[in-house]
């Protein structure tokens, strides 16, 4: 039997910070009190002036497998995650080929139990001719269902107004989309070409996928939710015209149309492109700082409900490509909980309210069993931050398999001390510790 004592940290839970314990039982909290009294067949560990926090969750990633295996796999991208703070992670179906059957979801399932080192779910796709197959989808150990209102790999766009009525209407978990319009963008680049040819500047990318592009296709899925009583989450939220499409008024539970953030879209703005270039390329675009001050707001205002990465790798060589070649998407998950952390520092957001939006409200949204927060009885999923201590970003620091960040050469403020899933150690002080795989997610519906 294994038991694991954390001693005298700042718990940061449920909207408040105490100095507490917290003893770890055969991978659950145990016990939460003000002080625990040590036995000796207990691991005791010091975190006196550390932050406990809940492990975050992440409602979207792409680690690549299978098929994109050059770019991520699970192994490597998890092992990213956990010494970032990310305990669970929910991945994206456009991998090749893209999980558009029962069986190719679950090929993703069988990988992941061998080789994730974080807790996982899969999202079923979508495509515009297999409905039946999507309602196979058991919502139970699935966490929900993509759809790609905007282009993505292989046969992912989802164009046809009737298969979205039926998905709208028959789907009855949870409905993830990415809203771009396609005919928008497809104008937009075309007039970019017009003017630029095959030199199109990186700083045309928010022109080119602009604010109409991501309202026009979040206000259609919002009408198509409304009209038939889906549970809608838009992901990546990237302009401040969308927030007049969520309520901040309902409480998170009683929602039926939720929204996310990205970390890039919360740090970035055009004004990085100089600098950054094709490394700072997602699909939505980081737009103007206007853009990225509202969606914090949002953040705060509770119209978007979780923040989470949308981590994307592409090689090195790649993403050095010329805009039209050079795909979008980039690594975040071992920074993300870091570069909110500085957020926090900055004032522009508590540190209660951050682990809300990364790890109680992608619980209570997805619905997670016993997961997401500090509770006796749940699973012991649990991030140490040390705030005396930094983290400067280096090439030779990361554990993407991509090899690259766009945060390179920042120096955090604080650094990830310790990271527990389902009560093992995973990481410590910079180590990766092998020893254990993560769980598949459940979903009480």
């Amino acid at each position: 039997m294994s038991y694991t004592l954390l001693k005298s940290g700042t718990i940061v839970n449920e909207g408040s910070q105490k100095v507490a314990d917290i003893l770890i039982k055969n991978g659950r909290i145990e016990k939460i009190a003000s002080s625990i009294t040590a036995e000796n067949h207990y691991n005791i560990v010091d975190v006196s002036g550390k932050y406990i926090l809940p492990g975050s969750i992440d409602d979207q990633v792409h680690f690549r497998e299978p098929g994109l295996t050059h770019k991520a796999n699970l192994y490597t991208e998890s092992r990213a995650a956990v010494a970032g703070g990310i305990t669970s992670f929910m991945e994206m179906p456009n991998t090749v080929p893209n999980a558009l059957t029962q069986e190719l979801l679950q090929d993703k399932y069988d990988i992941a139990s061998k080789s994730s080192i974080a807790n996982y779910s899969f999202f079923m796709g979508a495509s515009n001719d297999n409905v039946e197959e999507v309602l196979k989808t058991n919502e139970r150990n699935v966490c929900g269902v993509k759809i790609f209102m905007g282009s993505s790999t292989g046969n992912m766009l989802v164009d046809n107004e009737k298969t979205l009525n039926n998905l709208f209407s028959k789907v009855p978990m949870l409905i993830a989309t990415h809203c771009e319009d396609e005919e928008t963008i497809v104008a937009n680049l075309a007039k970019a070409k017009a003017e630029f040819g095959e030199d199109v500047p990186m700083g045309q990318h928010p022109i080119i996928r602009n604010e109409e592009a991501c309202y026009l296709s979040s206000s259609m899925a919002v009408r198509l939710a409304k009209n038939h009583g889906t549970r809608l989450h838009i992901l990546h939220i990237s302009t401040a015209k969308e927030l007049e499409l969520f309520d901040a008024n309902i409480p998170l539970l009683e929602k039926k149309i939720t929204a996310e953030a990205c970390v890039h879209h919360l740090w970035f703005s055009d004004a990085d492109y100089a600098e950054k270039g094709t490394f700072i390329k997602w699909n939505p675009a980081v737009k103007t700082a206007s853009d990225r001050d509202a969606i914090m707001q949002g953040v705060l205002d509770n119209k978007i409900d979780v923040i989470a990465t949308d981590h994307a790798p592409h090689t090195l060589e790649e993403k050095q490509n010329s805009y039209f070649k050079a795909p979008s998407g980039g690594p975040l998950v071992q920074h993300a909980l870091l570069a909110m952390l500085e957020k926090v520092k900055e004032g522009k957001i508590t540190i209660e309210r951050m682990v809300e939006k990364m790890a109680h409200a992608p619980a209570q949204l997805f619905r997670i069993e016993e997961r997401g927060f500090l509770r006796e009885g749940y699973f012991a999923d649990i991030v140490v931050v040390d705030p005396n201590a930094s983290l400067l970003v280096t090439k030779e620091s990361l554990l993407y398999k991509c090899g690259w960040s766009p945060f390179e050469g920042y120096e955090f403020s604080n650094a990830i001390d310790s990271t527990y899933v389902n009560g093992e150690l995973v990481y410590s002080k910079g180590k990766i510790i092998e020893a254990t795989t993560g769980s598949r997610l459940l979903f009480n519906y």
